[in-house]
């Protein structure tokens, strides 16, 4: 797999989202073993110290769990999952904010065209 990965985030902080994203869309269920840090940093073409920080980040955010001689597992608890789920929309949204407002878009400009779009 190549990734173009974006010069303005850290590219660990990009597979996290990637990561997240696969959760989110189903692309890696509930309880799956992620790829050792060692296969995970030759399909990805990164540094494995930047997989490991990946893996310690998801593990900080209770998305993932390592068990020893195992393997790290996407976690089981769907509500974590719709937690996820919830921060990263929040997220998404406020970065959109942030975008529009920098740019001189009102919100109100960008809900008619939202929903126009749709």
């Amino acid at each position: 797999m190549t990734i173009d990965f974006s010069r303005d985030k850290p590219i660990y902080s990009q597979l996290v989202d990637l990561i997240c994203g696969d959760i989110l869309k189903g692309k890696i269920v509930l309880g799956d073993r992620l790829p050792s840090v060692r296969e995970y940093a030759v399909e990805t073409g990164v540094n494995v110290n930047t997989v490991q920080r990946v893996y310690k980040e998801l593990e900080a955010m209770n998305i993932t769990e390592t068990k020893r001689g195992q393997g790290t597992f996407i976690t089981t608890e769907e509500e974590r999952i719709a937690l996820l789920r919830e921060d990263m929309k929040n997220q998404l949204a406020d970065n959109f904010l942030t975008s529009i407002e920098a740019l001189g878009f009102s919100k109100e400009e960008m809900l008619v065209v939202l929903q126009n779009k749709s």
